[in-house]
């Protein structure tokens, strides 16, 4: 099975902009989180679009996202692009994969369902559509109706993608449409902010298609026609989403690094890790804790940034305030997006894994960068230095840090206040999370399993309120697994939901 990730297809026009500028934009967009770029430039010579075709590949292999270019078929050789995409004019989809072969992105326009059905027969992977309403990126535009793009996406089994003066507030228009995705040009190119612009038509277009409708599958002969390998991750045709731990280990699995690994391959995300501590621990206790200096830390955040940059990062126990410097240093540097802090202070058997300089250097340094913090009771009460009895005092500690540091906060109520419901305090509103509270003595890692989850959602695109949702269902499923293993207060099933076909096993 192959599966091309067609959600928000931005197509560029450096029209106005000097080069530098051009590229800034550019990244912005791959920031707000563009599935697939194409470079359209119809006045460049060769060797001018080549030259730029190799600086704004080198952008988009940064972020997991395929570059296609706009006819060159040369230039997309010459830069080893993704693909290419042909308009009715240019050269035929059948010559293009041929030239192509069977590794590459070949993309088509359609305006009638004949002409996409004949491209899907000549081997085309995508389609774009419209246009949907004038546009001033081409003179010649034609506008087609929407029962047109709807029979067109019913025609064929891949990707179909509405294009044409599309924008955030005329979207309406392809409600119901099975479409893949949309496809916009001056709506990101010509945005004050093209990575809010970028968020912002990602959410609305997803609104629109729904998870299966934008990634429609393909298989048989379709499928064998693609497997692409560029600086990204891929599951054949999906760029995979990436998220970074940066905590401490935990030798018996239950928690740390290792429960971080293994929530965000269940949550359907690439792992990496930036290990902040060794610990000698198991469900009763720990033992011993010997911290990473801090210059090895920046080394493997370096090494994981410069490669594979994180959709988003979750940090978990750091220990102390040198290594919380290091981090925050790093992230700024690198600009990291969808930061989840978990404040770990106390290990589940009591055992305290935070000094005391480092709450001060956590609050001022840490927090900030983050899009989300998830203390429990106990760490909200050091954090913002007030009892917590009840609901109440909940809503006044989460507004209280929040203000304080400058970020949101899930203030979990795990720890006898309530049934497990969580408080939610980002842009000045509150959220409750309610969830049943499972009889499970065995909660060794609930802590980092909660953000781990979160942190997966966000690098897949889902909402703040979303990413909650997901991950306290995900984590309800592991506890209510009941796995039994240890002496104290055993680990979660992490993979509680795993197809049969490879759980199975010798229970």
């Amino acid at each position: 099975m192959r599966k091309l990730d067609t959600r928000l297809y931005f197509i560029t026009d450096s029209t106005g902009y000097d080069e530098e500028t051009f590229l800034g934009r550019i990244e912005q967009a791959l920031r707000g989180g563009v599935t697939l770029i194409q470079l359209r430039e119809k006045t460049r010579s060769a060797r001018e679009l080549t030259a730029l075709a190799g600086k704004v590949h080198a952008l988009t292999k940064r972020y997991g996202v395929p570059l296609i270019i706009d006819d060159r078929i040369d230039v997309a050789l010459a830069v080893d692009a993704e693909g290419v995409h042909v308009g009715q004019s240019d050269i035929p989809v059948d010559a293009a994969r041929r030239i192509l072969g069977n590794g590459k992105i070949v993309g088509a326009t359609a305006k009638t369902v004949e002409q996409a059905v004949e491209a899907y027969r000549q081997g085309a992977d995508y389609l774009g559509v419209g246009a949907v309403y004038p546009t001033k990126t081409k003179t010649d535009t034609y506008v087609i109706t929407p029962d047109t793009i709807h029979a067109i996406a019913e025609a064929v089994p891949i990707p179909v993608n509405a294009i044409g003066g599309l924008t955030s507030e005329n979207l309406g228009i392809l409600a119901g449409i099975p479409i893949a995705g949309i496809c916009v040009v001056s709506a990101i190119m010509n945005a004050e902010d093209p990575e809010k612009a970028a968020r912002e038509l990602l959410k609305k277009a997803e609104e629109l298609t729904g998870e299966t409708r934008c990634r429609k599958e393909l298989s048989g002969a379709e499928a064998q026609r693609f497997e692409p390998d560029f600086g990204g991750l891929r599951i054949g045709q999906t760029v995979m989403k990436t998220a970074l731990s940066i905590a401490g280990s935990d030798s018996s699995g239950g928690a740390g690094i290792q429960a971080d690994i293994k929530t965000m391959t269940m949550n359907g995300v690439y792992a990496m890790t930036a290990v902040t501590a060794l610990t000698a621990q198991n469900t009763t206790g720990v033992r011993a804790i010997e911290e990473v200096i801090p210059g090895f830390l920046s080394q493997q955040i370096d090494a994981v940034f410069e490669d594979i940059r994180p959709d988003a990062v979750k940090i978990g126990m750091v220990a102390s305030a040198e290594l919380i410097h290091v981090i925050a240093e790093r992230l700024r540097y690198y600009d990291a997006k969808h930061v989840v802090v978990d404040p770990v202070m106390v290990a589940t058997s009591g055992s305290s894994l935070l000094r005391n300089d480092a709450v001060d250097a956590m609050m001022k340094e840490l927090f900030p960068l983050a899009t989300v913090i998830t203390p429990n009771i106990p760490e909200a009460e050091v954090l913002s230095g007030m009892k917590i009895e009840g609901t109440d005092d909940m809503m006044k500690a989460a507004e209280q840090i929040g203000r304080n540091c400058g970020c949101a906060v899930l203030l979990k109520g795990g720890h006898s206040i309530n049934d497990a419901n969580d408080l939610l305090y980002a842009d000045g509103r509150f959220q409750w999370f309610y969830g049943k509270r499972i009889d499970n003595p065995n909660t060794h890692g609930t802590g980092c399993t909660l953000s781990s989850a979160i942190a997966s959602n966000l690098a897949k695109g889902f909402s703040l309120a979303d990413s909650v949702q997901r991950a306290k269902d995900y984590i309800s499923g592991a506890l209510s697994a009941g796995l039994n293993l240890g002496r104290g207060s055993g680990p979660m099933k992490h993979n509680f939901d795993l197809n049969s076909r490879f759980a199975a096993g010798t229970e």
